[in-house]
């Protein structure tokens, strides 16, 4: 039987009684996948998994798509990223700082992510958070002018961090090639986006890869998606993730923000990532009902 129990007041949930390395019955997925839907933000503590089992439980919440990083991607898998500072005769074996700042993952894809999930491998000593926004939150208390304003706009997305270009910066976004880049073509989203799934409205990516506003001039769109984006994730919106050794977490894209927080390069971090996304189809979506608290 699962205990689920709140991570705060606002959203997130943490699952108690879960194996994953387990067969996992219809009917248990089924209550974490409502749990995931009715919270955003679903964590399931110390579980000992392979890559393959990771992977299988990744495959339940959605299609995979492997990050455009592919130096890092798992020897077993190309579905699952390494996010690792750790170096092996000098030479790394993860990519470092993925999303130092607040973003949603894929969203310069035309079909974007409907969650990332995390295993923690490595723990450091001192930090490693993942910083989680609320954007659903964030939506619903604004003024009702900004509403109707945003309503019908379309932001621009490509890969990157709008408030860092620099590629030598730390907190800039993980430098692509030149063939990388070629993969990368410009996307439009709903700033005010409905959840595919429950359909609740969210800002939507208003921070990190929105570089611009269709049929806006950029001074212009760059101040209201800088003014979106300083409302969004203000401190009363957040949730800070702390991870043990076999941690998972998974998360909503479509209703979050969410920013790694960096730590002492010196200090081993290990984690394997997955993200998998939104279908185009959503009749056979689940019904979403809050879980009961033990």
């Amino acid at each position: 039987m699962i205990a689920f129990k709140p991570l705060s007041p606002l959203f997130g949930v943490e699952a108690a009684g879960v194996e994953l390395s387990q067969p996992l019955a219809e009917e248990t997925f089924r209550e974490l996948e409502q749990a995931f839907y009715a919270h955003q933000v679903l964590a399931i503590r110390g579980q000992q998994l392979s890559a393959a089992q990771f992977l299988a439980f990744a495959r339940r919440l959605g299609p995979p798509q492997p990050h455009v990083i592919d130096q890092f991607h798992h020897p077993q898998d190309p579905n699952i990223l390494v996010l690792s500072n750790v170096k092996r005769d000098g030479q790394p074996t993860g990519l470092q700082d993925a999303g130092s700042y607040f973003h949603t993952d894929y969203s310069y894809l035309a079909v974007p992510a409907r969650a990332t999930t995390l295993y923690s491998r490595v723990v450091p000593k001192v930090g490693g958070d993942t910083l989680f926004a609320n954007q659903q939150a964030a939506y619903d208390d604004l003024p009702e002018a900004m509403k109707q304003k945003i309503e019908p706009l379309l932001a621009i997305h490509h890969y990157g961090n709008r408030k860092d270009v620099d590629e030598a910066s730390r907190t800039a976004a993980s430098v692509l090639s030149v063939a990388q880049k070629a993969k990368m073509p410009l996307i439009t989203h709903r700033i005010a986006r409905p959840h595919p799934v429950t359909g609740r409205k969210a800002l939507y990516a208003v921070s990190g890869s929105s570089f611009g506003i269709v049929g806006m001039p950029q001074d212009e769109a760059r101040d209201l998606l800088d003014q979106l984006a300083a409302h969004s994730t203000h401190e009363k919106y957040q949730l800070r993730f702390s991870y043990g050794v076999g941690d998972i977490v998974v998360w909503d894209n479509a209703a979050l923000l969410h920013s790694a927080t960096l730590i002492d390069p010196a200090d081993a971090r290990t984690l394997w990532r997955v993200t998998v996304l939104e279908v185009t189809q959503e009749a056979s979506a689940p019904q979403v009902l809050a879980p009961t608290f033990a």
